[in-house]
């Protein structure tokens, strides 16, 4: 039983730790239809960044990892941004532009943080309380797992009340069913989509911090290594549905855990597996609008 236990709860920690991660690709997708793959190099900044400020002014602090999520939030909503008004902007009709272009940008900042960072996995420290364990029903869970669990339940509560309460969330929501008449009303629809860009980024920005805690390093490689899992669970999930990515990424990471522990390490597999047979079952995903 407490295995189990064990299993369900670092599970939930790690889909967690993937809707961070899934939702601004989830957002970004949903409402503007373009499929980012540079989103994990807003991860990766993020996370070298938030651990480059937050070693300097308290290293394994509780306000050192706050300063460093501060931080990552913060370069990863800038990189964003920067990115949609610089490159994405006048890319918005030219799909197979964007994914040209998107790609290349993550090969290149790889390298780019390799030269400056180091090939290597940076190790880094954390508060105590978050490397000790809580005993729940006989299972000992990493108490990391709790951290992530709490800032995955709050990315999502803020993104759905920002989408559904915000005029500028009203904003977005129209301006993806009608440019042309929100752009009528005198309303700048491209400032909107910048800001979802900005929201997404963020939320990688987050995940890139919060995934150097769960790992315990950071690498120029982090960014990609849970971008593929985030776009298994984007599409799992069904593009664009950010409800979909959060129930997504709790079946994949218990899946995967569950998988490691029972079959042998072979999680990885089981969950390519499972992407393959939703696109047969189901192609348009688990929350996914019918085309």
């Amino acid at each position: 039983m407490s295995t189990i236990v064990l299993l369900v709860i670092t599970g939930l920690g790690l889909g967690a730790l993937y809707f961070l991660v899934a939702s601004g690709l989830s957002l970004i997708y949903g409402l503007m239809g373009v499929l980012n793959f540079a989103h994990g190099s807003f991860l990766t900044i993020s996370a070298f960044l938030g651990w480059e400020v937050g070693r300097r002014v308290s290293d394994g602090t509780w306000w050192g990892l706050a300063l460093s999520a501060l931080v990552g939030v913060a370069v990863g909503a800038i990189v964003a941004a920067l990115t949609e008004y610089l490159l994405i902007r006048r890319l918005y009709e030219r799909h197979i532009e964007q994914a040209l272009v998107t790609v290349g940008l993550s090969l290149a900042s790889v390298a780019l943080f390799e030269g400056i960072w180091g090939t290597d996995p940076i190790y880094t420290e954390k508060p105590d309380w978050l490397g000790q364990t809580t005993v729940i029903l006989g299972a000992k869970i990493p108490n990391d797992r709790f951290l992530l669990i709490a800032c995955a339940l709050l990315v999502l509560g803020g993104i759905v009340l920002f989408l559904r309460k915000t005029r500028y969330g009203l904003i977005i929501r129209a301006g993806v069913e009608n440019r042309s008449m929100v752009t009528a009303l005198g309303i700048d629809v491209r400032r909107s989509f910048t800001l979802v860009f900005a929201i997404g980024g963020a939320a990688a920005g987050l995940g890139g911090v919060l995934a150097s805690v769960y790992y315990g390093y950071v690498s120029a490689h982090l960014g990609s290594t849970l971008l593929i899992f985030a776009f298994i669970v984007t599409v799992i999930g069904g593009l664009g549905s950010l409800t979909g990515a959060a129930i997504a990424s709790v079946l994949v990471a218990v899946l995967q855990q569950f998988a490691n522990f029972y079959l042998g390490g072979t999680g990885d597999l089981v969950v390519v597996i499972a992407l393959a047979a939703v696109l047969l079952i189901r192609p348009r995903g688990l929350m996914g609008k019918v085309a």
